[in-house]
């Protein structure tokens, strides 16, 4: 199927490792050039040169910490001065960390606010004017299937990515007239770094075995297995594409049927 998005550009965030970096190899064996990011210039500069050496198109790989304005700022100047006007923009960055509601500081929820919603905001403000003046753009948030389904321990994730799709929605209304979409993608269980967080924190909380845990997860999904970072990124490639110009508004989960 040709997604007609060859020589386009996108903008993926966090995407040095997980779901961010699929989203951006995804992309690039689609003809699109990409800006990526990370808080971790070495580990960014390692990504840029595996996706050079699959596919032929224009990485810019720049370091940056989403949770900063000043930050987004720097890394959509450069972005654009690259690559030219912002086709395409992948909102992702790191999911907060699990907990128990009362551990958390009133420093830790406004530390996710800022890194998870406000980056998703940030950007989307930046990106816009060019997308209505080309009358064309993709939005596309990795957030999470907690948003369906809280996930017990996630607070700061069930609770500020309810925001972020709130945001989403109302956003996909007013620009869907400029032939720009917004989407948000949910995974569920994923073999990512995250999910390695989870299943540590689980084990010594629970003083199960990290496997036992593991197997669990995989059994309670009616597919039987974990799912990989590349399910995911197969979707954000087609709601990225002109195949998927009349859909916007969703929030679509990746979950084997959970």
């Amino acid at each position: 199927m040709d997604l007609s998005i060859k020589g386009k550009n996108a903008l993926v965030c966090a995407s040095s490792q997980g779901l961010g970096k699929s989203a951006a190899l995804d992309l690039a064996k689609e003809g699109v050039n990409l800006a990526i990011c990370s808080r971790n210039e070495e580990k960014i500069s390692l990504v840029k040169q595996e996706i050079e050496q699959i596919a032929d198109v224009k990485v810019v790989a720049i370091e940056a910490d989403l949770s900063s304005d000043k930050d987004i700022s720097a890394l959509f100047q450069k972005a654009k001065k690259e690559l030219n006007a912002i086709d395409i923009l992948i909102n992702n960055n790191g999911g907060p960390p699990p907990s128990t509601f009362e551990e958390l500081t009133d420093e830790d929820w406004q530390r996710t606010f800022n890194s998870t919603m406000m980056s998703a905001i940030r950007l989307s403000k930046l990106v816009l004017p060019d997308m209505k003046k080309n009358k064309w753009g993709r939005i596309i948030n990795i957030s999470s299937v907690s948003v369906k389904t809280p996930v017990n321990g996630l607070f700061l994730s069930n609770s500020i990515r309810m925001g972020v799709l709130g945001w989403a929605k109302a956003l996909s209304d007013e620009v869907a007239p400029h032939g720009i979409t917004v989407n948000s993608v949910c995974p569920g269980t994923t073999k990512t770094e995250r999910i390695e967080q989870i299943l540590n924190a689980q084990s010594e909380s629970s003083g199960k075995d990290k496997s036992e845990i593991e197997e669990s997860m995989a059994n309670s999904i009616p597919m039987l297995r974990i799912g990989e970072a590349s399910d995911l990124s197969a979707l954000i490639t087609f709601l990225a594409s002109e195949k998927a110009s009349y859909m916007t508004g969703l929030a679509v989960q990746v979950d084997g049927g959970s």
